[in-house]
């Protein structure tokens, strides 16, 4: 099984930046996409960022130019450098990496979900 972790939410003022951390451990052959979602209440999730194996990114139209996604490979880690955060940014972000097990099984994982509050 493959598990996720992740870092680096918290309470920021608008302007200010936050950088996410989500960190996958378990039975990987390889990490196929890693990317970042968001929910806020009263809204569905929604993608934030993603980012494959080859470094191709896709980013959502309001995060464009404020946001980074980036990935250490070798590490089965992924980031989200956010900067310039509105209040609009605020949700509860979810990492979520899907690719391959040693038994060469799929996986679609799910990290717990860290809160990001912008607000001043």
């Amino acid at each position: 099984q493959v598990q996720l972790v992740e870092s680096g939410g918290g309470l920021v003022q608008p302007g200010g930046s936050l950088r996410l951390s989500c960190a996958a451990s378990g039975s990987i052959f390889s990490s196929t996409a890693m990317g970042w979602y968001r929910q806020a209440p009263g809204n569905q999730r929604e993608l934030v960022a993603a980012i494959t194996s080859c470094g191709s990114t896709n980013y959502a139209d309001s995060v464009k130019g404020r946001f980074t996604i980036s990935r250490d490979n070798a590490k089965d880690t992924v980031y989200l450098q956010m900067n310039s955060l509105k209040p609009e940014d605020t949700a509860v972000y979810y990492c979520n990496v899907n690719g391959l097990l040693k038994t060469l099984a799929p996986f679609y994982s799910w990290g717990q979900g860290t809160q990001v509050t912008v607000s001043s």
